[in-house]
């Protein structure tokens, strides 16, 4: 499938402007900054995209069923899906992680959404070499198509949301709890 600029103009069109408007609001000051507490504006967004993120990636395991049941069939192919399931199943711990973080408006959240944003290419640099080199297969065959693209385009979004997440009031503000037992002790 090839992108005309046309299809390029149109998702910096659909990409861009809610970043460049997300970015510009997270970095004004607010006039009551102390009034930013909880998911609402930008936080909001990114909260609906926390929790769909593990929902796209038991998609993605989904409608990877049919190719798995393909390389079954090759030398070593086993090998390879059952690598391949379980580094998708770690990348899913890990987005499950920083929901639950997320839900429970911990402190670690922001660093633990940092980690989840390096583990995109890490994963998919990790599944590649995997596949690659179980199957005995060129990276550039493994690549082949518009495989860069989707986890291309997943790093560099997320990659916003990281910079939000580290210059966001409202995120500084929400994510404040150290853990149960600390709000326990203080209580008393």
């Amino acid at each position: 499938m090839q992108f005309s600029i046309w299809h390029w103009a149109i998702v910096l069109l659909l990409v861009g402007v809610p970043v460049f408007f997300a970015v510009r609001s997270a970095s004004k000051s607010s006039q009551n900054p102390a009034g930013l507490v909880g998911f609402g504006g930008w936080l909001m967004l990114l909260a609906i995209g926390q929790v769909l993120s593990p929902l796209r990636t038991l998609a993605d395991l989904g409608n990877s069923a049919e190719g798995y049941q393909q390389l079954m069939t090759l030398p070593n192919g086993p090998l390879a899906v059952y690598g391949e399931v379980g580094l998708n199943l770690a990348f899913l711990v890990l987005q499950l992680v920083v929901l639950v973080s997320m839900l429970r408006r911990s402190h670690r959240f922001p660093q633990l959404f940092l980690w989840q944003w390096f583990a995109i290419p890490l994963a998919f640099i990790l599944d590649t070499a995997w596949i690659s080199t179980v199957l005995g297969v060129p990276v550039n065959k493994v690549l082949a198509g518009d495989a860069l693209i989707t986890p291309l385009a997943s790093f560099v979004f997320t990659g916003v949301w990281a910079a939000y997440v580290y210059r966001s009031v409202r995120v500084r503000n929400t994510f404040t709890r150290t853990s149960a037992l600390g709000e326990i002790a203080s209580a008393s």
